[in-house]
């Protein structure tokens, strides 16, 4: 196939771009490089015939028509999106044009694409959100693709609000839609302004660790690496007009994450003293969800898929993988906003 990637310069679409190429597929990634995306993320597959790259906003709309025109792809993997909750708090106007007026403008230019192409049932159009759009959980239950959604930051709303758009194309148009909602990502390329990557850095800095809170919201964990193999299925075995919840069946506490990475982190780079011991409890963020947790029967029932990777397994390797390229973080740390508190309200 031949794949159009938004967002393909980021940490989750770079991640399904390398697996595309190793799989064999072509793939055109569309990358505004907004402060999070990265060329380096890329750097594996650059050198490859079977990737180009095309520096455009999804809000660009001659961009777009231009760019569907020039490549004729099987279909669209929709991954760019503004997605650092902090930020929408401080910010969320650029929420409301990426995630929501953009991916409208996108997918008029992919049904004006795929009708001049005598709206082939082959073509699809996949939209990546996440589970964040439900809202929270209590203590006991896990998001279905049945749960109402309840956002309740800027950046789940907005990205709830793309949802409704990508269902409302396939209802009214008939565009070849599917959808998939996934937990907490983590892994290699990982922007430093968030939570892994944050504990990571700040303990090899020496600097405080800030835990949100007392540590007691619940994430449920998801290698990316296996959410991009998910993603591939999902586009090419996914039905038409279906959601899929992928999760990573990987819940921990804050807390208990951070202790883990700590403790590998004196294994692997061992200091003066336990990192644990830098770890410093912080005013929590305005309407922070208290627990997320997905139940990802529908697509290992129907696709087969379930992850891989364990929590204690991903996370060695993630740490693994920021101590062997301090380059590529370095260079992000000078950004706009990276090793600040934001969306403090």
């Amino acid at each position: 196939m031949k794949l159009l990637v938004t967002g393909g310069a980021g940490f989750i679409g770079s991640a399904v771009v390398r697996l595309a190429i190793a799989r064999g597929h072509a793939v055109v990634t569309l990358d505004a490089l907004t402060y999070a995306a990265c060329l380096d993320n890329l750097a594996p597959v650059a050198q490859s015939p079977r990737h180009q790259f095309e520096h455009a906003d999804i809000r660009d709309a001659a961009a777009l028509t231009r760019i569907f025109a020039d490549h004729a792809p099987d279909a669209v993997m929709h991954l760019a999106a503004e997605s650092h909750v902090d930020r929408s708090i401080d910010g969320p106007g650029a929420f409301i044009e990426t995630n929501v007026t953009g991916t409208y403008t996108l997918l008029q230019a992919a049904r004006a694409y795929w009708e001049a192409q005598g709206r082939p049932d082959s073509f699809r159009f996949h939209h990546i959100s996440t589970d964040e759009v439900f809202g929270t959980l209590g203590a006991e239950g896990l998001f279905t693709e049945e749960t109402p959604y309840a956002p309740n930051s800027p950046y789940s709303a907005s990205k709830a609000a793309s949802d409704h758009l990508v269902r409302a194309w396939h209802e009214t148009y008939g565009l070849p839609v599917v959808l998939t909602n996934c937990s907490n990502n983590y892994g290699p390329y990982h922007f430093p302004e968030k939570l892994i990557p944050v504990v990571i850095l700040n303990a090899l800095a020496g600097e405080q660790i800030p835990i949100y809170g007392t540590g007691e919201n619940v994430r449920d964990w998801l290698y990316v690496e296996d959410h991009a193999e998910a993603l591939l299925l999902v586009l090419q075995a996914g039905a038409t007009g279906r959601s899929y919840n992928i999760g990573g069946e990987a819940e921990a506490r804050n807390i208990d994450l951070v202790r883990k990475i700590c403790a590998i982190l004196d294994r692997l780079h061992p200091g003066n003293r336990p990192y644990a011991e830098q770890i410093a409890f912080v005013r929590d963020r305005p309407g922070h969800d208290l627990r997320y947790a997905i139940d990802p029967s529908r697509i290992r029932r129907e696709l087969g898929w379930r992850p891989s990777v364990t929590l204690d397994e991903g996370l060695e390797r993630t740490v693994r993988w920021y101590l062997d390229n301090p380059d590529w973080w370095r260079a992000l740390q000078q950004r706009d906003g990276v090793g600040r508190r934001l969306g403090t309200g």
